[in-house]
């Protein structure tokens, strides 16, 4: 196929870009040596059938490092996706379903007005269940436990001595979120802090809030573990705590895990444990289940990695996911 082609320099990799012009290329940094970049080149595959306008490029990590560098490639396969010889969005890991939705939502960008409005309400609302994820929340560079910006450091720092209980999003694991955030609040940096879905501001607004001794008032009153425990569980119809997230597991066993869920075709959330700390100690004992996956459906455990495995062995892990059975 003359739009699924392989880049092996820094050279070939421009001028694929360049020849693409306006329409989106997307770029697999993959390995040789693994597994799961084979799997995801045979996705690649099938989307360059579907998507003929569109530019597939591999390129193998190791090999061209210069280009790898630039744009902080630190794990296979990871994908980047460009227009106008800009980036405009990324993906972490072998996740099929993700990657096919990121593909059809930039490839059509900026054809047809009503593809246009029913991609930017999508995203409009993708963006409201975020800021609603929590009563407070927190967008920052990194999360609560390690902030990467020293500005993310000092909001924590604040929010933490006054006692506020808060979750995080990384605004550096999505770029579409880091970018449509800022106009969707109109408000241009970052962190950015919310309360019961409603902007509270910055650093600065922050700090004025705390000296004013308003920021306990603003922000909803700390909850209960167990309250907070079963927000979240109840955040999605399916929900998979584990070690990483549906982009990039980071344990053996939440991988296996994300295969078996990517395998049924059944929508589901993840929680990553390794950001909240809290959450990975509290769940064990609420749950009576001591080791992690967990794997919720409508508000209940079903189990871990050797339960998903059963069930799917027996036929039933689709149904039991629907919450059928």
């Amino acid at each position: 196929m003359a739009n699924l082609v392989e880049a092996t320099t820094n050279q070939q990799f421009e001028d694929f870009l360049a020849k693409a012009g306006k329409c989106l290329t997307v770029v697999h940094f993959q390995a040789a040596w693994a597994p799961q970049c084979g799997q995801m080149n045979e996705v690649m595959a099938v989307l360059a059938k579907e998507h003929t306008h569109t530019t597939f490029v591999k390129l193998e990590a190791e090999a061209v490092p210069e280009v790898s560098e630039k744009y902080e490639i630190a794990s296979v396969p990871t994908f980047l996706f460009f227009k106008g010889g800009e980036k405009v969005d990324r993906l972490d890991g072998a996740h099929a379903p993700e990657l096919t939705k990121k593909v059809e939502r930039l490839a059509v960008a900026g054809n047809a007005a009503a593809g246009v409005d029913s991609s930017t309400t999508d995203l409009n609302q993708r963006l409201k269940k975020l800021i609603n994820a929590a009563p407070c929340m927190l967008f920052i560079k990194g999360s609560s436990q390690e902030p990467r910006c020293g500005f993310s450091r000092q909001i924590v720092g604040l929010l933490k001595e006054h006692n506020i209980q808060f979750s995080t999003f990384d605004i550096l694991s999505d770029e579409e979120v880091r970018q449509e955030l800022k106009t969707y609040s109109n408000w241009p940096t970052y962190p950015q802090l919310y309360a019961n879905g409603e902007l509270v501001g910055g650093l600065d607004i922050v700090k004025e809030l705390a000296e004013s001794g308003e920021l306990e008032s603003t922000c909803p009153k700390t909850v209960t573990l167990e309250h907070r425990l079963k927000t979240i569980i109840n955040q999605s119809p399916v929900m998979v705590f584990m070690k990483g997230n549906k982009e990039a597991a980071k344990c053996g066993f939440s991988r296996q895990t994300l295969e078996l869920m990517n395998d049924t075709g059944v929508d589901y959330n993840t929680f990553d444990i390794l950001q909240d700390e809290e959450v990975r100690q509290g769940l064990k004992t609420y749950s009576n289940w001591p080791t992690y996956p967990q794997l919720y459906v409508k508000g209940d455990l079903i189990g871990g990695l050797d339960i998903l495995k059963e069930l799917k062995e027996s036929g039933e892990l689709v149904s039991v996911l629907k919450g059928e059975s």
